[in-house]
């Protein structure tokens, strides 16, 4: 084997290692920690009921502002780790979320309904009500005059363009820009708490360092007009609370008023079946391709092995939930990874017949057989693409996206399997003594030449 063949083998075999240290972690320390997310029908989860007040809505406009809060919940709820969700309208002013697993915490909750993420407070006197009580003191809302109506500062002012960055310290910043209202706001709030503490709460909590687990209330030193930082929270609270508010702002306000556990329709007895069958169906295919493309079909097999191995690192990292639909899906892909082999062996054996040599034959074989491997799978993502935007926007299915997500994938990953990782082991066979023996080929002309 030549040094040319020799690195991209040491390449795909890193990034067999790493798939593989992802999909059967080792310790806790391992990328792969957390096991493949299972959808509703496989471990069941949360089902949500909240009711819209839609008082102060003017009639004729409740189906629309409806429709608002529903692209709101779902985009606030892929930054919890929840993908998949089932989200409906109930009647007039009721929405139901369904949430597949069942570790979503009391304030995850509460956040998903909140209408503002965020509210800033300043210090009240003695003789005045407080809404928040922490060790630094008794708290009020920040609210300042504006037309006439006094209005509080919260993160409903926010552009949606907050990030996380680093100061020249290395301490984690949450930046957030305020819109014109809200400049307006921070301007005359700002200035008249300046060398006072502005207090940060979430919701009916306070924000705290995720540090020390100190309150988070910064001294005002200057007027805050156009933007500002939140200084104090942990990587993960800051990329949460990111993603989060830039969802948007629930345009009324949410009330909770149901709350059950679902139980999963299949469980986890189909968990393993499924897991068994496709095991079972995955060396099946790999003996027929052994048995019948001989040396090919055992280089095949591998590279098969190479992408299972990383569709499924894929699928955790994302990561990608798994309903029945979505592993209907992944099984499809791996039928089609096995298709553009065939396609190329097919190939392969023409040129063997003409007599070229193998090295030779590999080569035209792959080229020839490229623009059919090339176009039914293109054909295939745009099938994706069209069944992924049924699914999201008119159906609203989340089986049928998971559908598409994970055949997507699949075939991405098959498409580079077949075509650069077989690709690969052939050139590095032929490079080897074994090669010059015909009998590990499987080549017809008019009969068999062993």
């Amino acid at each position: 084997m030549n040094r040319k063949n020799r690195v991209p083998l040491i390449i795909i075999g890193i990034l067999f290692a790493l798939a593989m240290l992802v999909v059967i972690p080792v310790d806790k320390g391992v990328l792969g920690q957390k096991g493949l997310r299972l959808g509703l029908d496989l471990q069941g989860g949360i089902h949500l009921v909240y009711e819209a007040d839609l008082s102060q809505v003017e009639p004729g406009e409740e189906s629309g502002i409806i429709d608002g809060v529903i692209d709101v919940l779902t985009n606030r709820i892929n930054p919890l780790g929840v993908t998949e969700p089932v989200i409906q309208k109930l009647g007039e002013n009721r929405i139901a979320v369904q949430l597949p697993g069942l570790n979503m915490t009391d304030k995850e909750k509460e956040r998903l309904s909140r209408t503002a993420i965020l509210e800033f407070g300043e210090l009240a006197a003695d003789e005045e009500e407080a809404k928040w009580e922490n060790e630094l003191g008794r708290w009020k809302p920040a609210a300042a005059d504006i037309d006439g109506t006094e209005v509080v500062l919260s993160s409903a002012f926010f552009r949606e363009n907050t990030y996380v960055a680093q100061d020249n310290l290395g301490r984690i910043q949450l930046v957030f820009q305020w819109n014109k209202e809200g400049s307006k706001l921070s301007q005359i709030i700002t200035t008249r708490l300046l060398n006072k503490r502005l207090g940060i709460f979430e919701g009916g909590d306070t924000l705290r360092s995720g540090e020390d687990d100190r309150p988070i209330a910064p001294v005002v030193s200057n007027v805050i007009t156009d933007s500002g930082v939140i200084t104090g929270l942990s990587i993960e609270e800051a990329m949460t609370l990111s993603k989060q508010l830039n969802a948007g702002r629930i345009p009324v306000p949410l009330i909770p008023v149901y709350e059950q556990k679902v139980s999963p329709i299949l469980g986890a007895d189909f968990v393993d079946m499924s897991f068994k069958a496709g095991i079972i169906g995955l060396i099946l295919v790999m003996v027929f391709m052994m048995i019948y493309y001989r040396v090919p079909g055992a280089l095949a097999s591998a590279a098969l092995l190479f992408y299972a191995a990383s569709v499924l690192a894929i699928f955790k990292l994302i990561p990608v939930t798994l309903t029945l639909a979505g592993i209907g899906g992944f099984i499809l892909s791996v039928g089609m990874a096995v298709d553009a082999n065939v396609l190329i062996f097919e190939r392969m054996k023409e040129e063997l017949r003409l007599g070229r040599p193998l090295a030779s034959a590999i080569e035209t074989g792959f080229s020839r057989a490229w623009p059919a491997i090339r176009d039914s799978n293109i054909t295939t993502f745009i099938v994706c693409g069209i069944l992924y935007w049924l699914g999201s926007s008119i159906i609203a299915s989340a089986p049928v996206m998971g559908f598409a997500t994970t055949l997507a994938i699949g075939v991405a990953v098959s498409m580079f399997s077949a075509v650069v990782v077989t690709r690969t082991f052939l050139r590095a066979f032929a490079g080897t003594r074994l090669a010059q023996k015909s009998s590990l080929f499987r080549v017809y002309s008019g009969k068999e030449h062993d």
